[in-house]
């Protein structure tokens, strides 16, 4: 036990210090996390004997609930409300008609049936959450108009589209006789119970997280890690989609107002990382590469069938009708990545039985392969040739956190003093700054600046005002006049 926890320490150090070199070089950490865990595996170096498949899915499903839950948790209302529809159409449609097409491409270069082809479809059919949320972190790319929003809250709710088709097909391989619209039922029961649950068990998060009234402040972050389990697990036992109702239960939690908000989304960020991480490195110790070399050249074939033909036609035909630019289209398309999901759903059909379970499984790790490698080291590339690349501002200029208590009347926030405001030149003595609100700090030419009544603003200064929801939004109108 004391040497698994060794090397389990070891890989996980040795993976994060990876992950600051992949970004001077320009390689994604995901890859690294894959060939390190590869290296670590009984095929490579490290020799370690890993083949539990049925451990891999409890530890894989786990990961995804927590890097859902934070995902939602991040995810802002205001920004997700206009690609909404477009986001479920991508989720839905988008998922089938990939699944689709790369279950013909499957058929033929594979020599699978149709249900064993649509299975393999199924599995690599949906964008995944972890490389994407992770990828896009990690490039530190601005992109322009709803395209980050929607490819993040896309990527949330696929999932299970793509473990309702995994399962669907499972049983209809277990049950030949069985007709394809007996996989129905089981799709809409998922969903409605999912959506529902989500939302409800959100709300209830709400009221307990603000009710509670807990003794120490560290238990606020556990209280969120046992609900976000709690969420998935029932929904999960009463029928319902688990990852669609953990990943609506974080996005209620995170456009409401609770206690230790502001603590508990960064835990969970940490939290993400850490089973991110976690995961990328036990798919690697899974994966034996010494069984690949036979089927390099037509997994090949098929991930370039995935890239370039049935995820840029699922987005087509799913954005058919939206007004979405032509060029936002294209780096949506781009932007399908896979990663732990797609080799945990291959889990699936090894512990199912079924035939040709360990083909599928060794092809879908050469497709989330091939795709980490191809699509996110081109990424920043194909959004500036696309002209969707706008830079991102990652300035740090809020060293302070604020805790909210009580019924959390009042807010810690940001204001940009713009170059023509009314403000510029002004004392905070003379400002006409409301008696409820404390300046608490500036930040000018990338120093800290502790404000006084003579202190006086600048244009471009950003300001941390302290204090209630009703001034501080009088003041950002009064930030806004134009002298």
């Amino acid at each position: 036990m004391n040497m698994t926890l060794l090397i389990a320490a070891s890989l996980i150090i040795l993976s994060i210090i990876a992950s600051k070199l992949s970004g001077r070089l320009g390689i994604p950490g995901l890859l690294l996390f894959l060939v390190i865990g590869m290296l670590a595996g009984s095929d490579g170096p490290g020799g370690i004997p890993f083949e539990d498949y049925g451990l891999t899915q409890f530890l894989g499903t786990i990961a995804l609930v927590y890097i859902l839950y934070g995902g939602g948790l991040d995810t802002k209302w205001p920004e997700v409300k206009p690609v909404l529809k477009n986001a479920l159409s991508l989720a839905t449609v988008g998922v089938m008609v990939t699944a689709f097409v790369v279950a013909i491409g499957a058929r033929w270069l594979f020599n699978l049936s149709w249900l064993e082809g649509l299975l393999m479809g199924a599995i690599v059919s949906s964008t995944d959450a972890s490389a994407v949320f992770s990828v896009l972190k990690e490039r530190a790319l601005g992109l322009k108009g709803t395209i980050r929003p929607l490819l993040e809250f896309e990527s949330g709710i696929n999932d299970p589209m793509a473990v309702f088709l995994t399962i669907g097909f499972i049983q209809l391989l277990q049950h030949p006789d069985a007709p394809w619209f007996s996989i129905l039922p089981l799709f809409f029961r998922q969903m409605i119970i999912g959506a529902v649950l989500g939302f409800l068990l959100g709300r209830l998060g709400l009221l307990v997280f603000n009710r509670v009234n807990l003794a120490f402040d560290g238990l606020y972050s556990v209280l969120s890690l046992g609900m976000a389990i709690f969420v998935y697990g029932l929904t999960a036992v009463l029928g319902g989609s688990g990852f669609l109702a953990v990943y609506l239960a974080g996005l209620v939690l995170g456009n409401g107002e609770f206690i230790h908000k502001r603590s508990i989304t960064q835990f969970h960020d940490g939290v993400s990382w850490l089973v991110g991480i976690g995961m990328f490195l036990i798919l690697g110790l899974l994966v034996f590469p010494s069984q690949l070399p036979p089927i390099i050249l037509p997994a090949l074939g098929l991930s370039l069938i995935l890239i370039f033909i049935a995820r840029p036609l699922g987005v087509v035909l799913s954005l058919a009708f939206s007004k979405i630019p032509f060029a936002h289209k294209n780096l949506v398309a781009w932007v399908g990545l896979r990663g732990a999901v797609p080799i945990t759903l291959a889990t699936f059909p090894l512990l199912a039985g079924i035939e040709n379970a360990q083909l599928i499984f060794n092809v879908t790790f050469f497709v989330v392969l091939s795709s980490v490698l191809i699509q996110s080291t081109t990424l920043s590339r194909v959004a500036k040739l696309l002209k969707v690349k706008i830079p991102l501002d990652t300035t740090n200029a809020s060293p302070l956190g604020y805790t909210p208590t009580g019924r959390n009347r009042n807010d810690l926030v940001e204001f940009i003093v713009p170059d023509n405001s009314v403000l510029v030149g002004q004392r905070i003595v003379d400002a006409n700054i409301p008696q409820d609100i404390l300046v608490v700090l500036i930040f000018r030419n990338d120093e800290y600046i502790i404000p006084r009544g003579s202190t006086v603003l600048q244009a471009r200064d950003i300001i941390q005002l302290l204090g209630s929801k009703i001034a501080l939004s009088e003041m950002q109108q009064r930030f806004a006049k134009i002298s």
